[in-house]
C-alpha cells in the first residue's frame, strides 16, 4: 500500500508542477531581466547559492526558521505573479491568505495531517511554477539546465551520503510549518514528500525542453520526470528496504534524474540548435515575442504557435 501511495503522489506532484509551468509559459510573459545570456559563470553562481542556502537555514534559531521561510515564500509569490495580478494590494492580499492558510492548517491539524500538506503543497507548487518561468523566459537554456542538474547530482549525492546536510535540514524543520517541500501525509503510516528543489529541477528541464524543441522536448521532459524523477527514487527506496531489511533515510532523486536529464538534452540537441524565447510565437498573435518586423527564427526549431 505504501509504495503505491508514494508512487501516485510523487508522480502527480512531479508531472503536475511541470504541467503548471508549461501552462504559465504558454499564457503569461514575464518581464525579461537585463541579464544577457546565461553561461557557465551563471551556473557557478547558482550552485554557490544552492550550497549556501542550507547552511544559512541551519544557522537560524528553530523558531526563526519558519518565519524566514514564510517571508521567502511570500516574496517568491509576489515576484512570480506580478505579471498575472498587477494590482499590488490584491496580489498581497491573496498571498497573505495562502501563507496564513498554511499556518492555520498546521496549528489546527498538525504536521502529519492532509490539510496542512495540501495547503503547503499549493504554495510550494505556485512558487516553483513562477520561479521556473522567471528563469526560462529570462534566458535560461536547456544546455544551462542540463549542466546545472548534472552538478546538482553530485551535490545531492555528497550531502546525502557523505555529509548528511540534507538530513540535518530536514530534521531542523520538523514540527514547524512552511516546509520547503510538497507532498501528502496521512498520519504516521502513509507519506510521500518531494523537495522544492527537486520539483524546480523537473519543471526547469521540462519547460526549457519545450521552449527549445517544442512538443518533442515536452514529451521527452515529461517521460524523464515520470520515470527518473518519480518512479526510480521511490522504487529504489522500497527495493533497498526489501533487500536489506532497512529503509534508507534518504534517496536523493537527482542521482537518478540529473544524469537522465543530461542524456535527454544530448538526445534533443541532435535535432538542431535550441529555439530562443524570441522564436516562440505567442498564443493568438501568430508573431514572435519580439517586433513583427523581425525575420523568422534564425536558428533552432521552427517557430511554433503556442495555443
Amino acid at each position: 500500500m505504501s509504495v503505491f501511495f508514494q508512487l501516485a503522489v510523487t508522480i502527480a506532484l512531479a508531472v503536475g508542477v511541470c504541467a503548471g509551468a508549461i501552462a504559465y509559459f504558454r499564457a503569461v510573459r514575464t518581464p525579461r531581466p537585463p541579464v544577457g545570456v546565461f553561461n557557465g559563470s551563471d551556473i557557478f553562481m547558482m550552485m554557490g547559492f544552492v550550497l549556501a542556502l542550507p547552511y544559512i537555514y541551519l544557522t537560524l534559531p528553530g523558531a526563526v526558521l519558519p518565519v524566514v521561510l514564510a517571508l521567502v515564500f511570500a516574496g517568491g509569490l509576489s515576484v512570480g505573479y506580478q505579471p498575472v495580478i498587477g494590482n499590488g494590494r490584491l496580489r498581497w492580499a491573496l498571498i497573505a491568505v495562502l501563507i496564513t492558510s498554511v499556518l492555520v492548517s498546521h496549528l489546527a491539524f498538525g504536521e502529519t495531517a492532509p490539510p496542512y500538506w495540501v495547503a503547503n503543497s499549493v504554495v510550494v507548487a505556485l512558487i516553483v511554477v513562477s520561479a521556473t518561468n522567471l528563469n526560462v523566459q529570462g534566458g535560461m537554456r536547456l544546455k544551462n539546465v542540463a549542466w546545472f542538474l548534472l552538478a546538482l547530482t553530485a551535490y545531492d549525492a555528497f550531502f546525502a551520503w557523505v555529509v548528511p546536510l540534507t538530513q540535518q535540514l530536514s530534521d531542523a524543520i520538523q514540527g514547524y510549518p512552511y516546509a520547503p517541500a510538497a507532498g501528502l501525509r496521512i498520519g504516521e503510516d502513509l507519506g510521500a514528500v518531494v523537495g522544492m528543489g527537486d520539483l524546480l529541477a523537473y519543471a526547469l528541464f521540462t519547460t526549457t525542453a519545450y521552449k527549445a524543441y517544442g512538443k518533442p522536448g515536452l514529451r521527452t521532459g515529461i517521460a524523464l520526470v515520470t520515470l527518473f524523477g518519480a518512479v526510480a527514487p521511490v522504487a529504489t527506496l522500497h527495493v533497498l528496504a526489501a533487500v536489506t531489511d532497512h529503509a534508507p533515510a534518504l534517496i536523493p532523486a537527482q542521482v537518478f534524474f540529473g544524469p537522465a536529464a543530461f542524456l535527454g538534452y544530448r538526445y534533443l540537441r541532435r535535432s538542431g540548435p535550441e529555439r530562443r524565447m524570441a522564436d516562440v510565437v505567442l498564443r493568438g498573435t501568430g508573431r514572435p515575442r519580439e517586433a513583427a518586423a523581425r525575420p523568422g527564427p534564425a536558428r533552432g526549431a521552427a517557430a511554433e504557435p503556442v495555443r
